[in-house]
């Protein structure tokens, strides 16, 4: 699989009932397009990957569509359309799309991605075992480790989840999504010294995101390092919204063990 896709997951259990870390804490779920062999609808396929890397949901799920109102049974439109609705934020019927695909095809890597990464926020234990699956048949599946890691964190389990993006980045060392989610993994185990230099050049780097310097502002608050998160966090927030913030992650870091 290609490509990196930006999708909110709740850091850890406790950022669930947190409304202002859900703006601060996303680990990067990364999923794409997958090669598929030519068929009679590969055009319209090849179509709906296309708008689906240019950002184009909407195109993508009318193509898709379309090509499904024909052939109902087509396994590579139900993947494009599951990935469309996820990407629009229509969690349930894209659920519904992964899991026709694997009703009719059981061995499909993409839908098994798609779901696992629905389910990232609601069973983590369940989605750990879908990216499982996926490993099982293509171990260096640099999408499935990203998304095995932040199942482990989600689940408490940082050691695991730090040796899934690790083994993610041995294989790539340009996927980035792994490098910060590895970062936020150290800082929520008490890591703080080994995170900063993991995000710090990307946060720092010309045209990062608002989302990645949120994740170095989240990495130095729980290194210690307050008065920097705040300074980067006040660039986007509220005065209100940057205490918020703060408090709620000296209240844990305070938790975390310090290794």
């Amino acid at each position: 699989m290609t490509g990196c896709d930006p999708v909110p997951v709740l850091l850890a259990r406790w950022a669930m009932r947190t409304p202002t870390l859900l703006l601060l804490l996303a680990l990067t779920a990364c999923g794409g397009p997958v090669e598929r062999e030519l068929s009679p609808s590969s055009a319209g396929l090849n179509v709906a990957e296309a708008a689906l890397r240019g950002g184009s949901a909407q195109v993508a799920l009318q193509v898709a569509g379309g090509i499904l109102a024909n052939s109902p049974s087509n396994v590579g439109a139900l993947e494009i359309q599951g990935d469309a609705l996820t990407m629009l934020g229509r969690q349930d019927a894209a659920t519904g799309s992964f899991e026709r695909a694997l009703s009719l095809d059981s061995g499909s890597t993409r839908a098994k991605i798609g779901l696992g990464r629905l389910r990232l926020g609601t069973d983590p234990a369940d989605a750990e075992r879908l990216f499982l699956e996926v490993l099982q048949k293509e171990p260096r599946d640099v999408v499935a480790l990203n998304n095995l890691g932040i199942a482990r964190d989600l689940q408490g389990r940082h050691a695991d989840a730090q040796a899934a993006y690790r083994q993610a980045l041995g294989l790539n060392p340009e996927l980035h999504a792994a490098q910060v989610n590895l970062a936020l993994s150290l800082a929520m185990s008490g890591q703080g010294a080994r995170a900063l230099p993991l995000i710090q050049p990307l946060a720092s780097a010309p045209g990062a995101s608002r989302k990645l310097r949120h994740d170095y502002a989240v990495v130095l608050a729980m290194s210690g390092k307050r008065a920097e998160a705040e300074r980067i966090l006040a660039a986007d927030l509220t005065p209100e919204e940057v205490r918020q913030a703060l408090a709620e992650l000296d209240a844990k870091a305070a938790q975390t063990p310090q290794q």
